[in-house]
């Protein structure tokens, strides 16, 4: 396992490796695999930006004894010193769940930004995570992972890019206490771009491409600010919040 290199960041590999030594220890026989999507699957990572996704796939759902277990393992893991060890984001889904976005399953164990292990319902967003995972995922360990998920057609994509804006983000729009940093804002930026050039070619780019295109597509006005997006890094500090805010709604009208 010290060989293991699925990416080529060696920060990140010292990550994945602890990550998946943690996972396999808690899980047991329950371990199916390991894999990388978002940026790193989208060959847009930047480590002055980017966040580490992964999902798990497990054998069955869990118990509540293995989810105890995977939140020490968590706890241990940000406690370690790695640095990339808290940009770390993930789920821990079973098998059965991967196939297809179905809102009737239940909450599935997930690490979020806060280090912390939760039970966490997935939205529409995961059609585009499935994708994703299916087209470009990184096999960190385990079999190949677009075998165990369906195609997903550019209209199911576009249905769920629209049910995104109209759930969660309009939700920001109503309260945005999550908008007041430099960072969510960037990030809500590019998440604006990815979701107008999904609406418009039924297909998914990395927030990156994406940006980039809509500069080259979008109303003057907006470019500044798409700009100010990109350029973003941790440690960078600004207040853009009503000029994004006047971005969200542009994109969901």
């Amino acid at each position: 396992m010290s060989t293991l290199t699925p990416t080529s960041h060696p920060g990140v590999n010292q990550a994945l490796r602890a990550l998946l030594a943690g996972a396999r220890k808690a899980l047991g026989d329950a371990f199916v695999g390991l894999y990388l999507h978002g940026s790193l699957a989208g060959g847009d990572f930047d480590p002055g930006r980017s966040d580490v996704d992964f999902l798990v796939v497990t054998r069955a759902p869990l118990p509540d004894a293995t989810v105890d277990r995977l939140r020490v393992m968590h706890a241990r893991l940000s406690g370690s010193g790695l640095r990339w060890v808290t940009r770390l984001e993930g789920t821990y889904l079973p098998r059965v769940a991967l196939r297809r976005y179905d809102p009737g399953h239940p909450a599935f164990p997930s690490l979020r930004v806060d280090g912390t292990v939760a039970l966490d319902r997935h939205d529409r967003g995961w059609v585009i995570q499935r994708h994703i995972l299916r087209e470009r995922g990184v096999v960190v360990a385990g079999p190949s992972i677009g075998p165990l998920i369906d195609p997903v057609g550019p209209d199911d994509l576009r249905a769920a890019t629209r049910a995104v804006l109209a759930g969660w983000w309009a939700r920001q729009l109503e309260d945005p206490a999550l908008l007041r940093t430099s960072e969510y804002q960037a990030y809500a930026i590019l998440t604006m771009c990815r979701a107008l050039y999904t609406l418009e070619h039924g297909a998914v780019s990395s927030k990156t491409r994406a940006a980039h295109w809509a500069l080259a597509h979008l109303p003057d006005r907006w470019r500044p600010l798409i700009a100010l997006g990109l350029a973003w890094r941790h440690g960078t500090d600004w207040d853009r919040l009503e000029e994004t805010l006047a971005f969200m709604r542009f994109v969901m009208r």
